[in-house]
């Protein structure tokens, strides 16, 4: 009896020690968006940019790379503003929904965070 009741107290300090650690690891609404701008960005740059026809960036002499860099305030403000973020102390659940304008697709992503991390497990174009 006395074993069970060793394991069982053991069990319950390493389940409020995790609680402990996810608690003050669980990353902020500041760190959600950088990632979600670090994200948004590589998906610009690597498909968006890619998709671009050549002829078109030698028309209006632009380079798509370069326009993505510049408008990273204003995507910062964009998921600021779109974001929803429901805290559950040991972690975090995001809802960022991006509407710009009529011509341009919306998304929906939804990503959770925990341990300083995230993980974006849903991303849906409306």
């Amino acid at each position: 009896m006395k074993t069970w009741t060793i394991i069982k107290f053991a069990g319950a300090t390493a389940i409020a020690v995790l609680g402990v650690i996810m608690a003050k690891t669980n990353p902020d609404q500041v760190n959600y968006e950088a990632y979600a701008i670090q994200r948004l960005t590589q998906y610009l740059k690597t498909d968006v940019c890619q998709k671009a026809p050549n002829f078109l960036e030698r028309l209006i002499k632009f380079n798509c790379h370069e326009l993505v860099d510049s408008a990273n305030p204003q995507i910062r403000e964009i998921i600021a503003r779109t974001t929803e973020r429901q805290n559950y102390l040991i972690f975090s659940v995001y809802r960022t929904e991006l509407k710009l304008n009529a011509l341009i697709p919306n998304y929906k992503f939804e990503t959770v965070g925990a341990f300083d991390n995230f993980y974006t497990y849903k991303a849906k174009q409306q």
